[in-house]
């Protein structure tokens, strides 16, 4: 039975830890995509395992990890809400508290590129592998792509994914590749996000492995959106990025790009569960309504 609270989710940590492998098999897990449905709503929440707390003007937003898990229940909870991306540590927790029930749950996999790092493109699988996204009966694994051209740390993070892709292919799970072309300006990494690089770095990702019968791709919201999406067949969700301090105008552009054909969804975090105005319940409804459901 699902625990009530996080101070009983550390009862089982501490006595049982064993009772968090039980939960991920015992979990009802439901289809990636159902039928009739041909979209997905995903909660994002793998920020924190790389170092990266804030949320707007909000430094250290998600450092609270009990007000987080309690924002991440309000979303999940929301109808239209298909699932969550996270990493093992909040995933367990809210397994432990029954809240992954019916939802899909994506393993986040590379998260040691830690934010404001002299090593931060050297992504090193420091989270979820394939195999273990198979142990724990999770159904697709997430890997970060920056692609730095003066920094060769890009070449392994682009070989560890590619292998990656293969291991979640051979198991039948979707791989989901977000890719960034990246510079460091002032000792920090920024994304480039013109339309040119991301028809770049999305053709890059498109052939990472030896198949891309299970890559989906996800993907900021640019400028000149529709060629950009013309760059790849795959499967795509829209990344939130940072909270905005125009919501309306965010969720506009979300909406526009989701007419495109190979544009499947959102995969959400911040901007969403750190709104401006802290309203999650209505952050999350009004993204839902965004998506052409299909059904």
């Amino acid at each position: 039975m699902p625990v009530k609270d996080l101070d009983e989710v550390l009862e089982l940590r501490v006595r049982d830890p064993e009772a968090i492998e039980r939960a991920a098999l015992e979990r009802q897990r439901r289809p990636w995509l159902p039928a009739g449905s041909n979209s997905l709503m995903i909660i994002a929440a793998d920020h924190p395992a790389r170092g990266a707390l804030r949320a707007g003007d909000r430094r250290l937003a998600m450092a609270d990890r009990r007000d987080l898990i309690g924002r991440l229940r309000i979303a999940l909870e929301r109808p239209g809400v298909d699932g969550i991306l996270g990493t093992a540590d909040i995933i367990e927790d809210l397994l432990l508290l029954g809240a992954l029930e019916d939802r899909v749950v994506i393993g986040s996999m590379n998260r040691g590129g830690l934010a404001g790092t002299v090593f931060e493109i050297d992504d090193r699988f420091t989270g979820y592998r394939a195999d273990a996204i198979v142990r724990m009966g999770l159904d697709a694994g997430k890997m970060l792509l920056r692609i730095d051209p003066e920094d060769p740390n890009t070449a392994p993070t682009l070989e560890s994914c590619a292998h990656a892709v293969d291991e979640l292919a051979a198991a039948g799970l979707p791989a989901v590749v977000e890719p960034f072309l990246s510079h460091r300006m002032e000792g920090h990494v920024r994304n480039d996000l013109s339309a040119e690089a991301m028809i770049r770095v999305i053709s890059v990702a498109s052939g990472l492995g030896g198949t891309s019968a299970y890559t989906w791709l996800k993907v900021p919201v640019v400028p000149d959106m529709e060629r950009v999406m013309q760059a790849s067949t795959l499967p795509a969700l829209l990344l939130g990025g940072e909270v905005s301090e125009r919501p309306d105008e965010t969720f506009e552009q979300w909406q526009q790009a989701l007419t495109l054909p190979t544009v499947r969804g959102l995969v959400v975090g911040r901007s969403l569960l750190y709104p401006a105005d802290d309203d999650v319940l209505t952050a999350v409804d009004t993204a839902v309504s965004l998506l052409p459901r299909g059904n």
